[in-house]
C-alpha cells in the first residue's frame, strides 16, 4: 500500500542513471478503489435503511447489505479490513488519498477475525458476543428483547459459568467487556418492572422470559413496548440452543431499529478470513449467513480467499437463503474464459483484490519516477506497461528499470514496452525444480487446469510436481471453478515468449505438449459425457481444445468432432470466445474453429454474415467430412432465415441425402420448408419419419397452430417440451416453450401470459436470438386488441432487421393482422395484408396472407397455392372463431 508521506527510496532505480534531476520513490499500491467501493456501499445502505418503507422485520426482501472482497492469501485483505475499521472509527486514520466520506450518520465498525475461531458452529457464540460487546460500549444501554434471549441461552448452554468470566477467559476482554453482563441484568430488571413482577429480579432468565412470553401472547401493551418484534415470543419459547442463538440477531436488529434518534447508529461488521469457516457441511457459514440476513440494518464487509457462493441456487439445502434473487449482488457473471477471473458487473457486491487495478498500476508508475513534480514516464508508455503487466507488481518494477536503461541513450517510446521481460520469467523459474519448470510450461498452454490436466499435459506419471507448482504464488486457486488453477497472465505470457532460458522449449516441445493437453481435455470430456454429461465441461473443453488445435496446428482432431456435434445439438450457443483472425484458415483446426465461431455468432450477427462465413470455410476444403455436413446444414438454416429458400432446400437435401448425423435435422428442415411453402400435407407426411432427432413434435405443432388448431398445437409443443426435458436439452425445451406460448396466445391470453413468463425464464442464458424475438411477437399476439400494440410492433421490426432475421417480419405482420381484425380496423388491416403480401411474394409464408383474410372474414383475392390439411373452409372458420373469442374476452364490438 502507498504509505502516506512515505520517504522510502528505490535505490536500484536511483543508481540506474546519472541524471539526478528526477526523484525516485518506492511506490506501493493504495487500496483507494476498495475504499470507494465500501464508501459507495455505505452510502447506498444508509439511504436504504433510512427509507420509510424499510422494515427490519421483512424476511423476504433481497439482501444487499454486504460487500465481499476475495483474493489469494497474502494480498492484503486483512490489512484492508483493519484499515477500514480504523478509518470508520476516526477520520484521522483515513489515508489522504481516500477522500472524505459523504455521510454524516454515526457508524460503528466491528471487525471480527474468523481465523481465531475453530471451524465449528459453536464459535458462532464468539461472533455474537463480539457484536453485542461493541454495541454495549457504543450505546451504553440494554437491548431488552435480545439481552433476555441471550441470557436465557447462556444459562441453558453454560450453566454455572458467569458471562463476564467467560469473556475474560476467551480473550474477548475489551474496553467495554464489563458492560455487557450489567446491561443484560438491566434488561432483566426492565422486564420485571414492565411486567410488574418485583419478586423475580434475581430469578433465572427462563422464568422472566416465560412471563414475558405470556404477556406478549396476551398482547399486553407494556410487554409489546419492551419487546414488540412480531417473532419475539416464538424465539423466547424455542429451546435456547445454538440454533436459536443464530436467529437472535433478528431481535438485535429490531432493538437497533427502535433506538432514539440521539442513539441511532449503523453497525459495519467486518468479517475477516471467511475461508476459515469452511467445512464440509457449511455449519458456521450457515450461521453467519443468518446473521447477515437477519440484520438488514447492518452492513457487512467480508474478506476471504474465494467468492461468496450464496447466490448459487445449487447450495439450496445447505444454506437458508440462496440464489440470485435473495442475493442480487453476489451472482457471478458468465466467465469469458474458464475459469477466467470474473470482471465486476454493475451492482456487484463481490470484488477481486490482489493484482493491482489499472488505476493503481498507473499511479504506481506515475509516482515511481518524478521530475519537476511531473511523472517521468508518460501516460502513453504507462498505458502499455499497465496492459502488459496484468496487474503484476514485478512487471511494473522491471518496466521501470527498462525505462531508465533506454533513457540513457534515447527517449523511450511505447513500443519499447509492448512485450514481456526475460527477467520476470528468470525470477519465477529460479525457485522451481526442473520438473516444476516442465509442468509450468505445459500448463501455460491452458487457460485453466486441475492436477490431472497439468500432469497429463506435462506427460508425467505422477502428480507431485504439479502439486508443488500449484502451491506457488504464481498459480491462482479458485476452488469453486470447473478447473481451479490458472497461471498469472503476465507469467503465462512470459513463458510463451521465453527465448533466453537454458532449458527453454523448442517448437517441437511446444507442439507435443499441446497435443498432450488436447488429448487430456478430450479424455476428461469423454469420461464425463459417458457418466453424466456436463454442458459446462463440454463448452470449457471446446474453448481450450479449439484454441490449442488451432494455435499449434494439431491434425488429430478426434474428440473435437464429437464435441462439436454435442455443442450444436442443444442449441444453447454459449460464446466460445475464440480470438478472431481475418486470415483464411490454412489447417483443419483453423477451419473447425472458424466453423463453430460462425455458428455460435449467428445469434449475434446478421444471417448473411453467417452464410458468407460458412461458405468461405467450406471453400477451404479443410473440414472433416462430418463437419462439412454441419457447415452445409447451418448455412442452409441461415439461407432459410434470410428467406433464400431455394438455397435452403438445396442445402438441406444435400445433408439429408448424405445420411450422416444431421440427416434427421435436415429432413425436419425440408418438412419445415414444405410448410413455409404452404404444402401442409407433405410436411405432415414427414412427421412420422423424424423422431426425436428430427424434432417431430415441433414440426407437428407448427402445422397445427397454422391451422388454428390451438389445442392440438399446445399438446404437440407440450410433448416436445417433455421430450426435451427427458433428453436434457435445455435449448430445445426453451424453443418448445416459446411455441407453446405462441399457440396459447391466439386462444387464451391469460394462459399465454404464464407460458410466456416461463419461456423467458428458460431462454435466459441460452443466447437464442430468434426465439427471444419470437417471444416478443408472442407478447404482441397475447395483447392483440389492446392499446400500444402497433408501436411495439414498429420497434420489433427494427430489432428484427438489425438481427438479420427477416422471416420474423411476417410473424409481426400476422400479429398485427390479428390485432386489427379484433379491433375492426379495416383500413389498418388492409395495409397490413398488403405488407404481408409483399413479404411473402416469393411464395414462402404466403399462407400467412390467407390467414389474415380468414381472421377478418375477407374473401381471398384469387386462387391460393396453400394446401391445407382439412380444407380452407375449416381453417377459415377456426381463425374467425379466434377473433370473435378475443373480442368477447375484451368486450370489443365487432
Amino acid at each position: 500500500m502507498i504509505i502516506p508521506g512515505g520517504t522510502d527510496v528505490d535505490l536500484r532505480a536511483l543508481f540506474s542513471s546519472n541524471d539526478s534531476s528526477f526523484d525516485v520513490d518506492e511506490a506501493f499500491a493504495n487500496r483507494h478503489r476498495q475504499w470507494a467501493i465500501v464508501a459507495a456501499a455505505i452510502e447506498e445502505h444508509l439511504r436504504h435503511i433510512n427509507d420509510p418503507a424499510f422494515d427490519v422485520e421483512d424476511l423476504e426482501a433481497p439482501r444487499t447489505n454486504l460487500v465481499v472482497f476475495h483474493g489469494v492469501g497474502g494480498v492484503g485483505k486483512s490489512t484492508l479490513l483493519r484499515k477500514l475499521e480504523a478509518t470508520l472509527t476516526t477520520d484521522d486514520a483515513r489515508p489522504a488519498q481516500w477522500g472524505a466520506p459523504a455521510w454524516t450518520e454515526r457508524l460503528l465498525p466491528i471487525r471480527i477475525d474468523l481465523a481465531r475461531s475453530a471451524s465449528t458452529g459453536a464459535d458462532y457464540e464468539r461472533v455474537i458476543l463480539t457484536v453485542r460487546l461493541a454495541l454495549a460500549g457504543a450505546l451504553g444501554r440494554p437491548l431488552p428483547s435480545f439481552d433476555l434471549a441471550l441470557r436465557q441461552y447462556w444459562e441453558h448452554v453454560h450453566p454455572g459459568e458467569p458471562l463476564d468470566e467467560y469473556i475474560r477467559r476467551t480473550g474477548l476482554v475489551g474496553k467495554f467487556a464489563g458492560m455487557l453482563p450489567q446491561q443484560m441484568q438491566a434488561a432483566v430488571s426492565e422486564a420485571v418492572g414492565a411486567l410488574e413482577l418485583p419478586g423475580m429480579v434475581s430469578s433465572a432468565a427462563g422464568q422472566v422470559t416465560a412471563a414475558l412470553v405470556k404477556a406478549l401472547r396476551e398482547r399486553r401493551e407494556r410487554a409489546r413496548a419492551l419487546a414488540g418484534a412480531s417473532r419475539t415470543a416464538a424465539l423466547l419459547e424455542a429451546t435456547p440452543d445454538l440454533e436459536a442463538l443464530s436467529y437472535y440477531p433478528h431481535l438485535l436488529a429490531w432493538e437497533l431499529g427502535r433506538l432514539p434518534a440521539k442513539k441511532k447508529l449503523t453497525p459495519v461488521v467486518l468479517l475477516d478470513t471467511m475461508e476459515d469457516t469452511a467445512d464440509r457441511h457449511r455449519d458456521l457459514e450457515r450461521l453467519l449467513q443468518r446473521l447477515v440476513w437477519l440484520m438488514p440494518c447492518a452492513l457487512f464487509v467480508i474478506g476471504g480467499r474465494s467468492r461468496l457462493q450464496w447466490a448459487d441456487p445449487a447450495l439450496h439445502g445447505q444454506l437458508d437463503w440462496t440464489g440470485p434473487i435473495a442475493w442480487p449482488g453476489l451472482q457471478a457473471p458468465s466467465p469469458q474464459l474458464v475459469p477466467h477471473p470474473r470482471a465486476a458487473a454493475p451492482g456487484t457486491r463481490q470484488h477481486l483484490i490482489g493484482d493491482l487495478s489499472a488505476e493503481d498500476c498507473d499511479a504506481h508508475l506515475a509516482r515511481r519516477l518524478v521530475k519537476d513534480g511531473q511523472p517521468l514516464i508518460g501516460p502513453d508508455i504507462r498505458s502499455v506497461i499497465t496492459a502488459r503487466s496484468h496487474g503484476l507488481p514485478l512487471h511494473l518494477d522491471l518496466a521501470v528499470g527498462r525505462f531508465l536503461e533506454i533513457r540513457r541513450t534515447r527517449e523511450p517510446v511505447p513500443a519499447d514496452f509492448d512485450h514481456t521481460f526475460p527477467g520476470l520469467l528468470a525470477r519465477v523459474l529460479s525457485d522451481l525444480t526442473p520438473e516444476e519448470r516442465h509442468v509450468l510450461r505445459s500448463v501455460s498452454l491452458l487457460d485453466a487446469f486441475d492436477l490431472d490436466l497439468a500432469t497429463q499435459a506435462a506427460g508425467l506419471t505422477h502428480q507431485a510436481p504439479a502439486r508443488r507448482l500449484i502451491d506457488r504464488p504464481l498459480v491462482t486457486d479458485n476452488p469453486y471453478a470447473l478447473w481451479p488453477y490458472h497461471l498469472h497472465g503476465a507469467i503465462r505470457t512470459a513463458v510463451h515468449a521465453d527465448e533466453t532460458s537454458e532449458d527453454r522449449w523448442t517448437p517441437t516441445d511446444w507442439h507435443q505438449a499441446a497435443a498432450r493437453a488436447l488429448a487430456a481435455l478430450g479424455e476428461q470430456w469423454t469420461k464425463a459425457a459417458t457418466l453424466a454429461p456436463s454442458r459446462m465441461l463440454l463448452v470449457a473443453c471446446l474453448r481450450q481444445g479449439l484454441r490449442l488445435a488451432r494455435d499449434h496446428h494439431l491434425t488429430g482432431l478426434g474428440w473435437l468432432i464429437d464435441a462439436a456435434f454435442a455443442y450444436t445439438d442443444d442449441s444453447v450457443w454459449e460464446p466460445l470466445t475464440l480470438p478472431t483472425t481475418e486470415e483464411t484458415p490454412d489447417a483443419p483446426a483453423d477451419a473447425v474453429a472458424e466453423l463453430l465461431t460462425a455458428i455460435t455468432r449467428r445469434q449475434r450477427e446478421h444471417r448473411q454474415r453467417t452464410a458468407d462465413r460458412l461458405t468461405a470455410v467450406l471453400a477451404t476444403g479443410l473440414l472433416p467430412a462430418e463437419l462439412t455436413e454441419m457447415a452445409l446444414y447451418y448455412r442452409a438454416k441461415a439461407h432459410k432465415d434470410l428467406s433464400q429458400n431455394d438455397a435452403a432446400r438445396a442445402g438441406m437435401q444435400q445433408v439429408a441425402d448424405a445420411g450422416g448425423r444431421l440427416a434427421p435435422k435436415a429432413r425436419r428442415g425440408l418438412a419445415n420448408l414444405a410448410r413455409l411453402a404452404g404444402d401442409f400435407p407433405t410436411a405432415l407426411a414427414a412427421v412420422p419419419t423424424l423422431g426425436w432427432e428430427g424434432r417431430h413434435h415441433r414440426v407437428l405443432g407448427d402445422i397445427h397452430w397454422s391451422h388454428a388448431n390451438t389445442d392440438q398445437a399446445i399438446a404437440a409443443f407440450e410433448a416436445g417440451r417433455a421430450e426435451a426435458e427427458q433428453h436434457g436439452a435445455a435449448g430445445e425445451r426453451a424453443m418448445m416453450q416459446v411455441r407453446l406460448a405462441l399457440a396459447a396466445a391466439f386462444a387464451d391470453p391469460a394462459r399465454a401470459d404464464d407460458e410466456l413468463a416461463l419461456a423467458h425464464q428458460l431462454l435466459d442464458g441460452l443466447d437464442q436470438l430468434s426465439n427471444t424475438l419470437l417471444a416478443q411477437v408472442v407478447a404482441l399476439i397475447k395483447d392483440a386488441g389492446t392499446g400500444g400494440v402497433t408501436g411495439r410492433a414498429r420497434n420489433l421490426h427494427t430489432d428484427i432487421e438489425a438481427a438479420g432475421l427477416p422471416f420474423l417480419h411476417r410473424f409481426v405482420e400476422l400479429a398485427l393482422a390479428f390485432h386489427h381484425a379484433v379491433r375492426g380496423e379495416d383500413q389498418d388491416l388492409a395495409a397490413t395484408i398488403d405488407r404481408l403480401r409483399a413479404l411473402t411474394a416469393t411464395g414462402d409464408f404466403a399462407y400467412f396472407t390467407d390467414i389474415a383474410h380468414y381472421m377478418a372474414g375477407l374473401p381471398l383475392p384469387g386462387p391460393t397455392a396453400t394446401r391445407w390439411i382439412d380444407g380452407p373452409d375449416a381453417v377459415r372458420a377456426r381463425w374467425e372463431n379466434l377473433v370473435h373469442a378475443r373480442r368477447a374476452h375484451l368486450n370489443t364490438p365487432s
